[in-house]
């Protein structure tokens, strides 16, 4: 294969007239000040985030701590709690309120959510319950004032929480009750011999407070996630005595909730590859399964560095378990979910192992699937899962498992840039599929296979946000062309070694804290070395397509070589690769560089030797999403 670069030895523009260049369509009316090539307008750089895309010297983001009293009526559906909050405030401004997300007020009947219904990609029409009920919002033994709008609160404090490492703790109790009708998220699943519960977004959280934004007060509409705060919890949930209960961090009380045999089997568990049996489907029900005593039993739980809190019980889990370095990898399921989710800690282990050793070491020590409700649902150290097939659970395992470096780790907006979280994910969950079933035909983030999406009515930017999207653009644009586009970028434009590092580095440099997406633009380019601003503005935040087309050929006259013209039609531009085939059965493969659509959307080349063509292809080998594939080729007969 013959490749060529920017100093391309019989690439040549032709001075030919303007009109004569100029392809029938050209999709930069959206930007008539600047080209698809022209520099991005991000937000300056400053000293808490750098031009190269890094968190400055200045940067700081707030830490909230939670001590959690917790408890779950089976009978009621009531889950009642008790946290004791303490706030750091790292800014450099005092703060004379602070902002509590009430995610379960969604779920009110007058609540924006259910009142916009289907209008988002995840409605809230059968939306029901009363959401919380505060009974008690105090510091040091007194009443705050607070005011509630919908799934938010405004706190006031006694006094401001003073800038730079001020703190202000206070006292919350609440409770709700989980609905019968859940649209996503958590809930209760009814199995042949009972019921899970899987709990999350179910205690009030401190809002962020950014650099961006200030406070992030973004209704709760059900789409769009979470963007939370990192902090450490302690957590007690008191639950019935039958019940095993997972959730996110470290078991701290294991010898009062399992039995000595359990506990020996959980010792078996954290030194063994192979998936050791906790509690078993043969101790279902039985007596002698669950710790001797009366009454309920309370799990502890420690965490740090995480940013939120979920957890799932019930009576009829099985629960196993293996270990990967110090590393507990769990799953907790109903015989229903046997044969395929006996496998699942494997799937597990097998999914973290991969994105440790591809991108980032696993950050927690303990991480749990849990087969309930939540067709797939990501939190610390805890995903939601379903799925009867084999395929089905390994695909919903991966990508949940994924989230725990998106944005678990890289702690994103995802009310704003869901693409941050949910594309980036789907990225490297292209890379996982393979290494529990093995060499795939095709990749699931394959771009030639992604084109035809880009013509399909009512497109919107990727950078769009979630809540915005409707019917099937949330996935397409959020999943599927962020993921695409990262592999397309990583396989076709960057290469694996440059691509790796630019995102190794942008992982490393972002771990525990909370870029936007000018960071990361930054980030990619600094340390890949490469302008790719033309990728970031048509990829990210426009809707043109790739045509490219073989719009003529001039055969060989005596005096020169062949010329091919070539078109860019769809606004968005890419590297132009073709191959051309010889009337003597000799073919040449042609790699150009973007930069060949600098000066215009028409290029003519002119190819060496003195050979007539027999055909030319554009992206012969389908690495490219070309969305209208019946230009990319041109054959004698044409003429």
């Amino acid at each position: 294969m013959i490749s060529r670069c920017s100093g391309i030895l019989f690439s040549v523009f032709l001075a030919l007239p303007l009109a004569a260049q100029e392809p029938e369509f050209r999709a930069n009316t959206a930007r008539p000040d600047s080209t698809i090539f022209s520099p991005l307008k991000l937000p300056p750089a400053n000293s808490m985030r750098t031009g190269a895309g890094r968190p400055g010297p200045d940067y700081w983001q707030q830490q909230v701590d939670y001590k959690i009293e917790a408890s779950l009526d089976p009978e009621t559906r009531i889950v009642h709690g008790k946290a004791h909050v303490t706030y750091t405030n790292a800014s450099p401004d005092d703060l004379d309120y602070i902002w509590l997300s009430l995610e379960q007020n969604a779920f009110r009947e007058d609540s924006i959510a259910a009142r916009i219904g289907g209008a988002t990609a995840i409605g809230m029409s059968n939306a029901e319950g009363d959401g919380y009920t505060l009974h008690a919002l105090e510091a040091h033994g007194k009443d705050l004032d607070y005011s509630v709008y919908d799934t938010m609160a405004r706190v006031m404090t006694p006094k401001p929480i003073k800038a730079n490492g001020g703190t202000f703790e206070f006292d919350i109790e609440w409770d709700f009750t989980i609905p019968l009708k859940v649209f996503r998220r958590f809930g209760i699943a009814d199995f042949d011999d009972g019921k899970v519960y899987e709990v999350a977004q179910w205690f009030p959280a401190v809002a962020v407070y950014d650099d961006i934004h200030g406070w992030n007060t973004l209704p709760y509409l059900g789409t769009g996630e979470f963007y939370s705060n990192f902090g450490t919890y302690d957590v007690e949930i008191t639950v019935p005595r039958s019940m095993i209960l997972v959730a996110t961090g470290e078991l701290q009380n294991e010898k009062k909730v399992f039995t000595s045999e359990q506990v020996n089997r959980l010792k078996q568990a954290r030194k063994s590859d192979e998936t050791v049996i906790i509690h078993g489907a043969d101790e279902i029900g039985q007596e002698g399964s669950r710790p001797e005593g009366e009454g309920p039993l309370t799990w502890k739980f420690h965490a740090e560095q995480v940013r939120t809190f979920a957890w799932a019980c019930s009576d009829i889990f099985i629960l196993d378990a293996a270990s990967s370095g110090d590393i507990l990898i769990q799953s907790a399921y109903p015989e229903d979910g046997l044969p395929v989710w006996g496998k699942s800690t494997q799937m597990l282990k097998t999914a973290i192992e991969g994105y440790s050793s591809r991108w980032f070491p696993y950050p927690y020590p303990a991480a749990t699937n849990v087969f309930g409700a939540e067709g797939g649902m990501e939190y610390p150290m805890i995903i939601f899962c379903r799925g009867s097939s084999e395929q089905g659970v390994y695909g919903v395992t991966t990508h949940e498992i994924g989230h725990n470096w998106f944005p678990m780790l890289i702690n994103t907006d995802e009310r704003r840039y869901a693409w941050m979280d949910e594309g980036f994910n789907t990225f490297i969950n292209g890379y996982s599929t393979e290494e529990w079933f093995g060499p795939q035909k095709r990749s699931e983030n394959d771009p030639a296979a992604f084109g035809a999406f880009m013509l399909m009515p009512d497109q919107m930017p990727i950078d769009t946000p979630a809540d915005m999207l409707g019917g099937n653009l949330l996935g397409i644009l959020e999943y599927m062309k962020t993921g695409v586009g990262l592999t397309l970028l990583r396989e076709s434009i960057l290469g694996h070694e440059r691509f790796d590092f630019a995102f190794r580095t942008y992982i490393n440099e972002w771990a525990f804290k909370s870029p936007q997406p000018a960071d990361f633009f930054r980030c990619m380019e600094d340390a890949a070395g490469m302008d790719l601003a033309w990728f970031w503005r048509g990829w990210f935040l426009e809707t043109g397509y790739l045509d490219q087309a073989v719009s003529g050929v001039s055969q060989p006259n005596g005096k020169r070589g062949a010329r091919v013209r070539f078109d860019n039609l769809g606004g968005l531009v890419m590297p132009l690769h073709f191959q051309v085939e010889y009337e003597d059965g000799t073919t040449e493969d042609f790699e150009y560089p973007v930069q060949v659509w600098y000066q215009n959307d028409r290029i003519i080349e002119m190819l060496p030797g003195q050979r007539n063509i027999f055909r030319v292809t554009i992206d012969q080998h389908k690495k490219f999403p070309e969305a209208k594939r019946s230009n990319n080729t041109w054959t004698e007969t044409d003429e």
